[in-house]
Formats: C-alpha cells, structure tokens, sequence
C-alpha cells in the first residue's frame, strides 16, 4: 500500500486499527442491546437538533429561522430520527419472535412483463398513517422471487445469517446532512459492519455533531470519524484493514477507486482487472426525469404540482442526486404551456438563494451557452443567485441536460409526442429508460382520473420505468427519508458500467432480491384531494418550497419522532396546527 507522501496518516491507520479490533464485539452485540442503543441514540437526535440546522443553514448562505431552513431539518435531523425509528420498529418484531415483515404485507401483483411479489413497507405503523395520510410505498422484489422466499430471505443478519465482522469505509457525500449518518446506520444494523466514516469537505461542519449523535457507537469502538479530502478517501480505501467500501458520489469517483486514474484506467475496465476489488456499494446519481401524463388537469392541480416540480429542483439548491433536471411533457396537450407558466412564476418569485455547492456555476453555465440549443434558456436572478429553465431541449440532441447531472439549480423541458395517455407515456417510457443515463430515481404525475381511465397503460409506465424509486405524484427523493424504503439504482449495473451505482441502503425491513421502490402520494392536497379522486387528510406537504409554515411544521414533527416517552401524542395537535396552515 503506497503512502502519499505529505499525507499525515497516522490518525487514519489508529481510526482503522480502533475498528478492527472492535468488529467483532459488534457482531456479538445482542439484538436487545442493539435496540437499547437505538433507544438512547433518539434523544440525542433532538438534543442537537437545532444547532444542527442552524450550521446546516448557515453553510448554505440563509439564516436558521429562513423558509429555506425547513429543508434542513427534513434532511439532517428528522430523516436520522425516522430512520431509526423504522430500524426499532423491525427489531422490535424480530425481538418478539415475529417475521420482520408481516406476512399480510407480502403479495403478488401483475405487471407487465409478468407477476411481481411486491412488499408494502408504508404506512407501518397507525403513526405513519395519521402523519403522512395517503402516503404509500410498496417494494417490488426481482422477477421469480415468490412471497415466501421474501419471508424467508428477509432480516439475514438477526435470524441466523449474522454478516461478518469486518471494518466498511463509508465515503461520505457533502450534500445532504443525513446521507452519512443514514450509510453508517445501514452498514452496522443491515450488514453487521462497523464503520469509518470520512466526511465531505464541503459538510465536514456537521462531524461534531454526527459524533455526538452516534456517541455510544463512538466510545464502543464502533464507528470512527475523520476528516480529509481525495487524497485521504484514496488511502483509506486501499487500506489492507479496510473490508467493505460505500460511496455516496459520482460516477468518477467510483471509477477512480475501481480502475485507478492513470493512463491505463480504461484498459483495466476493459479487460476487468480493477485495482481495487474490494466489497463496494454505492449511489451516484444520474438525470432524473419528471413524467407529465396529460388528463384535466385544473388551474389548482397545475399550479399544485408546480410547486412540486419547483420543490424537486430547488429543494437543497439543486445539489441532490434526484433533483428533477428534465420534465418530460407531452407535446400538443393544452396543460403544457400552462404548467410552465406556473413554474415560471414560481422561479421568479420565490426568495434567492445560492447554488453553495463546488462546481455549480460552470454547471449552470452549460445550460445558458449561447449555441442554438439553449438559445431560449431563461435566467431568473442574477450570476451566482440564478434559476434557469430551458424550455425547448431537443430530445434528438446532445444537450448537456440530457447527459451531465447538473446538479444545481437548471431545469430543462423535453417534448414528446402522443395524443392520449397510452402514446405519451410509452414515448416518455422509452426516452426515460434509453435517452437519460441514471437509474436512481423518476417521478411520475398522472391525474386519478387519468389513472382510472387509463390503468393499463399508467401500470405499463410504472412496470417499464427502470428506476430504483419511482414516485407516483410524489417526488422519488421521499423514498430517502422513510426508513424503511430501499435506496439506490436500479438493478443491472456493474463495474464496468456503473451508472448510478450498486445495492441498496435504508431498507429496515431488511428485504433480499430488491428490484425498486414505488411511491405515492395524494394528486391533491386536502380538502381538495376530495374532488381530484384522491382524497386523503395531507395538507400542502411541509417538504414544498411554497409551504409557509414547513420549518415550525418539520421542527415539531422532529420533535415528535425523536420523542419515546408516553405522552409524545400530546405533540401531534401542535403538529396538524401548523400543518394544516402551510
């Protein structure tokens, strides 16, 4: 193993070492006192809650009081806490002898290529129903995987197939808060690793905080923390005491770990010969489609669903590996010009904000060069604080949206033919699966009506979508957050050929032969859910960047999640006050 030769490597070898040694004491940790510290880990959570967003805020330019600051704690304190609490909630029903899923949640569906065994992972608990009403996610397993082998294949690691002891690198990723916390979760409680954990430059602030949180883990000798940037990551992840790598990241970062960087990269991928062939897992982004089925849609419906398609691009500014960068909408539907012009307003009027991530403005560059294919690109702000949208991106061309992840705050649109529901979503179908690279995740808004009167070719659409989460009227980056929803790309992927990545993580039911996640969620918000054929008692969601109470909103239900003492219920009423007024 080379040693670079400025690199300080001595606390990177002692954070290894420390591992080692304590990886089978892990493996050996009783279920009982692996629930026990879930238990204790949730105060914790809340405890540091605020000062947790308000570095998170401040790091990306707005104060912790900010509209903006309620994206902040869905994505750093509240998607850790639920999380943990969908690990608890299955460990609890290994611990008392039952299946980790229940058996009336495992069932067939038929698709289009033929029958699935799907697992319905949300709602799990009567919690999940009253807080996220409407809100479903069902996991679909691989072709020929029946439902009692789902039964049977499902929580290895606590019903006698304990993984083995070893040391798993986990490369952290700078964007979103949670991501880290949630890798080291999935690699100790899934596959029975301890773990490093080397943070982003761009979020290392957050370490000090991630080390209280997983304090426990920490004085046990358990997870380790440090900090550095490629030069660190390479060393650690050709370190002989090193079992098992995940990164969060880019395609290239995989490739540089794999294949090397040097002039013979390429030779290796070609002939399969990697530098490194450790155990890797990882999740790497793409260009993720939003899919515009036409039906009758009102003005409220198109004015809703922009602000949900906004959400999805200038959630985080952009830097999320499944923001929406190309709406994919049908051609000669008369809600087209409509829905942009909703989205328009909404880009002009919503309060400035900066793409903080390294990269974004040469990023955003792409999408406003002055050739023939962005010669209508729209820029709303000013350099450095800009949206821009590109409203006419050829679906035959080599624009840059159609094959680099921008990653910031550029949303372009691509026109498709089909005068029905049937034609355009196959159209849509077939340019999603063959045109975009990535397969981590896509979302699909088709009104109830159109679904009803169109089943056939709506359930051929979300059978044919090859991505890891497919969000039906509910953006796919809310299957991050849940817990107990799978994440990562599609299966198919190898390391020749990346993509988005490999395996899966989260996962807390601890299925086995995970094809892809799908979502849904209310067309409408309530009351109006009612008269669209979706009714449910979810308000505006507090996730959206219109919601004016989303931050109160997300700081109670933090609260409520993290909170395991008996009188938490008392908290839903300051929950639903301010949810209903967003």
């Amino acid at each position: 193993m080379s040693t670079p030769t400025e690199l300080d490597t001595a606390p990177l070898d002692r954070a290894v070492g420390e591992l080692a040694d304590r990886a089978v004491a892990w493996t050996a940790t009783p279920l009982a006192e692996r629930i026990a510290l879930l238990e204790r880990l949730l105060p914790r959570i809340a405890a540091g809650a605020p000062s947790m967003v308000a570095d998170a805020a401040a790091a990306k330019g707005y104060a912790a009081d900010s509209p903006w600051a309620a994206e902040d704690w869905v994505t750093a304190p509240w998607a850790l806490a639920q999380t943990v609490t969908a690990y608890l909630h299955v460990l609890r029903r290994i611990e008392s002898g039952r299946t980790p899923v229940p058996a009336a949640a495992v069932r067939r569906r038929d698709v289009g290529d033929g029958a699935r065994t799907v697992v319905d992972v949300f709602p799990a608990t009567v919690a999940d129903r009253l807080l996220l009403n409407g809100f479903t996610a069902e996991v679909w397993t691989r072709s020929g995987t029946t439902p009692e082998q789902v039964l049977a294949r499902a929580g290895g690691e606590y019903l006698g197939r304990p993984g083995k002891a070893g040391v798993a690198l986990v490369l952290g990723a700078g964007n979103v808060p949670a991501i880290t916390p949630l890798d080291i979760l999935h690699k100790l409680y899934a596959e029975g690793q301890v773990v490093l954990a080397k943070m982003n430059p761009v979020n290392a602030y957050l370490r000090p905080h991630f080390e209280a949180v997983f304090g426990e883990y920490v004085e046990r000798g358990w997870v380790r923390f440090v900090d550095g940037g490629a030069a660190e990551g390479a060393y650690l992840t050709t370190h002989d005491g090193v079992d098992a790598i995940h990164v969060t990241g880019s395609e290239r970062t995989h490739d540089a770990i794999v294949w090397g960087t040097d002039e013979h990269a390429e030779e290796r991928r070609a002939a399969d010969t990697p530098v490194n062939d450790k155990p890797f897992s990882s999740e790497l982004g793409g260009v993720s489609p939003c899919i515009v089925t036409p039906g009758p849609w009102s003005d409220a419906d198109l004015r809703f669903q922009a602000e949900h398609i906004v959400t999805s691009k200038l959630n985080n500014s952009g830097h999320n590996c499944v923001a929406t960068q190309l709406l994919l909408v049908p051609r000669d539907w008369d809600g087209t010009e409509r829905l942009l012009d909703e989205i328009r307003r909404l880009l002009r009027t919503l309060p400035p904000r900066d793409d903080y991530y390294p990269g974004a403005a040469g990023r955003i560059a792409l999408t406003t060069a002055g050739d023939t294919a962005h010669e209508h690109a729209e820029v709303y702000g000013e350099d450095g604080v800009c949206r821009v949208l590109v409203p006419d991106v050829a679906a035959d061309s080599d624009d840059p949206l159609l094959g680099i992840e921008v990653f910031a705050s550029a949303l372009g649109v691509v026109r498709l033919p089909g005068a029905d529901p049937e034609q355009f979503l196959a159209a849509a179908v077939e340019f999603a699966n063959e045109r975009l690279p990535g397969t981590l995740g896509a979302t699909l808004l088709v009104h109830p009506r159109t679904e009803r009167d169109h089943r056939a070719a709506v359930d051929e659409a979300v059978g044919a979508l090859r991505y890891g989460t497919l969000g039906v009227n509910c953006w796919s980056a809310f299957g991050f957050l849940l817990g107990y929803t799978p994440w990562g790309a599609h299966p198919g992927h190898t390391r020749q050929d990346i993509g988005s990545g490999i395996g899966f993580v989260h996962n807390a039911f601890l299925l086995e032969d995970v094809e892809k996640t799908v979502l849904r969620a209310p067309f409408a918000p309530a009351p109006r859910g009612l008269l669209t054929g979706s009714p449910s008692l979810s308000p505006r969601p507090p996730y959206f960047v219109t919601n004016r109470t989303g931050r109160t909103t997300m700081r109670r239900l933090t609260a409520y999640t993290a909170d395991r003492g008996p009188w938490k219920a008392w908290r839903l009423a300051g929950i639903f006050a301010s949810a209903l007024r967003g």
